[in-house]
This record gives C-alpha cells, sequence and structure tokens, in this order.
C-alpha cells in the first residue's frame, strides 16, 4: 500500500506569498512609471515601492526582467480586461471589428509612459516570449468570438485561430509604429486599421469562411459598384 505524499502547506503558503508579493510590487511600479514618466530609475522605483533595489532584485533578476513582468501584468490588468469587456458587448460584426481595435489602440494611448518603459527597457523588442503570450491571450479570446460568429451563419472556422493572430499582429505592430510617429490622431488611425482589418473580414465571409473557396475565386482590386456607368 502506497503513503500519500506529504504536502507542506508551509511551501505552499510561502509561495503563495512571493506571487501575492511580486503583484503588489509590479502594480505600485506601473503605477511609479505613470506618475514619474518612463524614464524612471530602479532608485525610484524601490523608493515608490518602500524597498530597497536589493529586494525588488529578489523578485526580478534586472531592469528588464523588471520590464518583462511589468508588460505582463499590464496586459494581464488593462490590456485583455478591457478587450474582454469590448468582445462581450452586443455589437454586429462591424462595430465589434471597430470596437475591439479602439479599445487596443485606446489603451495603449492612455498609457504612452508604460509602453515606452518597457520598449526602452528590451521589453517590447527583446523578449518576444512576453509578447507572444500577451497576443495569445487575446488571440484565443478573439478566435473564440470569431468561431461563434462564423459557427453562425455556416461559415468554415477553420481559419479563427490564424485570422485572431493575424488582427492583434496588425493592430500591435500598427499602434507600435504610432506610438513613436505620431503623425495621425488615434481616431485616424483606429480609422485605417478598421478598414483593413473589417476589408479582410468582408472577404472571408464571402468565402463563407472557406480558404479553398477564396483562392478559387477571381480577385480583380476594385469591383465596379453595381448600376454605375462610367458615361454618366
Amino acid at each position: 500500500m502506497s503513503v500519500p505524499e506529504k504536502v507542506d502547506g508551509r511551501s505552499h503558503r510561502w509561495r503563495d506569498h512571493r506571487i501575492t508579493r511580486r503583484r503588489e510590487l509590479l502594480d505600485c511600479t506601473l503605477a511609479a512609471i505613470r506618475r514619474h514618466g518612463h524614464d524612471i530609475g530602479m532608485d525610484d522605483i524601490a523608493a515608490a515601492n518602500s524597498v530597497s533595489k536589493t529586494v525588488l532584485y529578489k523578485h526580478f533578476a534586472d531592469k528588464k526582467g523588471l520590464a518583462d513582468a511589468a508588460m505582463a501584468r499590464y496586459v494581464e490588468t488593462a490590456l485583455v480586461p478591457r478587450i474582454r469587456d469590448t468582445i462581450s458587448e452586443d455589437l454586429d460584426e462591424y462595430h465589434l471589428t471597430r470596437a475591439v481595435i479602439a479599445a487596443y489602440v485606446t489603451t495603449v494611448a492612455t498609457d504612452p509612459e508604460i509602453y515606452i518603459y518597457v520598449h526602452a527597457n528590451n521589453a517590447v523588442g527583446g523578449n518576444q516570449d512576453i509578447v507572444t503570450a500577451s497576443e495569445e491571450l487575446i488571440a484565443e479570446l478573439l478566435s473564440t468570438v470569431i468561431a461563434d460568429r462564423f459557427r453562425e451563419r455556416e461559415f468554415s472556422t477553420a481559419g479563427s485561430m490564424p485570422i485572431a493572430f493575424a488582427m492583434i499582429g496588425a493592430v500591435r505592430l500598427a499602434s507600435h509604429w504610432w506610438m513613436f510617429d505620431r503623425t495621425m490622431s488615434a481616431d485616424e488611425l483606429i480609422d485605417y486599421l478598421t478598414m483593413m482589418v473589417w476589408g479582410g473580414i468582408a472577404g472571408i465571409a464571402r468565402a463563407a469562411g472557406s480558404a479553398a473557396t477564396f483562392t478559387s475565386s477571381p480577385h480583380s482590386l476594385v469591383a465596379e459598384p453595381r448600376g454605375f456607368s462610367r458615361e454618366a
């Protein structure tokens, strides 16, 4: 008869304490970045948390580790909830598409200091695992919605996941460009991204979600509107 493995309750409590403490440090760090700006240093972050830098380094290996964790926490607490709330609304497909894009752009736009901080400390450009994990969270939400909407219309749902990733990837990269360029307003960026993404969705709908149907169909760049006459 095997003896059940003894569970060390103290170990579990210590682990839970470290997880909770790490989240508290990250939430305070995000608040400090908002307050002091993206060029905040580790000394100021430690002071904002009322701890020494030694304590910070017990939880985060270095400044880049803190930036990576801050980005993941920001996505978890700000970006994903905003998009989850948006896709839960009872909207038609076009307005849902625009609302999701607007949620992403406006969430990033309202926290420019955090975005620039994590980018400057190599979280966005250098750690693709953090970026990939963030995109996976959002893509899984979107793919479920896409599959449900396609299923209602008896469309093929096979492409739901790659379509969701393509949407998020395009919006993320365009938003990244915009954060450092700002040659157009946030509303204009949302307009252009909506035009691009909705154009793709409309094409997918015409093919009933089938890649084979889409591939075998003729593809003219511009279709002349019905009833339009060049001589008129």
